[in-house]
């Protein structure tokens, strides 16, 4: 279980085969901020693009969105997410964690549509905010993380 009493700077990732939604949060005061769209092609990131946006951020642990069934079961959206956030691993030595997302993208519309109306969703996107809210449901519950 990751240490849960420091502070972390925590990236979110809402996998999708096409795009994929970003957020950063810090542990210590609790914030999530979507960040913008990354671009995918059939799943695949191009990585060094997205290794600059994680040194930009110095995140010392990821968490990736796991697509679970509503019955627990997974597709094979989730062993492709699962194989993704393998490689992130791989490719950055972080600590890497999987969480479920079920629900989080109708959760995500329905902020979306809040941001919108406040005049600050122009450049934000649902995925980027389920990947917040994956942040989110960490600082609720950590011990509800899948290694």
């Amino acid at each position: 279980m990751p240490e849960t009493t420091q502070a972390q700077t925590i990236m979110a990732f809402d996998f999708g085969t096409q795009k994929m939604g970003m957020a950063v949060g810090q542990s210590l005061i609790e914030s999530a901020s979507p960040l913008a769209l990354f671009p995918m092609k059939d799943g695949i990131p191009k990585w060094d693009a997205l290794l600059k946006i994680v040194q930009q951020h110095q995140p010392n642990l990821f968490l990736v969105g796991l697509p679970l069934n509503m019955d627990d079961s997974e597709s094979e959206l989730s062993t492709r997410a699962r194989k993704f956030a393998k490689r992130l691993r791989h490719q950055t030595n972080i600590q890497t964690f999987m969480v479920d997302e079920r629900l989080t993208t109708r959760e995500a519309r329905d902020e979306l549509e809040h941001y919108q109306a406040q005049g600050r969703g122009k450049k934000l996107a649902a995925d980027s905010i389920a990947a917040a809210l994956l942040i989110e449901s960490w600082y609720r519950d950590p011990q509800a993380i899948n290694p």
